[in-house]
């Protein structure tokens, strides 16, 4: 990996965690804080699951479970395995995507773009 591509993965790494997300709440402008939203609890897994992305085009990640937190420039294609560790009532799964150099990504998706496989637990 070059150092070039490294540097603009941390950039945008630093940007996803950073940024105050704005967002359309009626007629008013008004931000979403989408530090306070990555927390947001939903029912885990256990164990966790091995998902697949279904469907066509990117999958996009998001910081939190809501549609104005994007993490820009990161995204899953079909096809691509993910570990899922919980997911929302309102259709938002938290998931883990490894990359082939070994690092991780982890963030929230849309359930109805995944399709569960098994499970992650050991073997009996």
């Amino acid at each position: 990996m070059t150092i070039k591509r490294m540097l603009r993965i941390a950039f945008l790494t630093f940007l996803s965690i950073t940024t105050l997300c704005p967002m359309t709440v009626g007629s008013s402008e008004a931000a979403t804080d989408c530090r306070a939203l990555s927390k947001t609890e939903a029912p885990i897994f256990s164990p966790p699951l091995a998902q697949v992305v279904i469907g066509a085009g990117r999958l996009q990640f998001y910081m939190a479970p809501n549609e104005s937190c994007p993490m820009i420039g990161i995204f899953i294609i079909p096809r691509d395995a993910v570990i899922a560790y919980s997911a929302t009532d309102d259709g938002w799964t938290s998931v883990m995507y490894l990359r082939a150099d070994g690092s991780d990504v982890q963030g929230w998706v849309r359930s109805s773009r995944l399709k569960t496989t098994g499970t992650m637990a050991p073997s009996q």
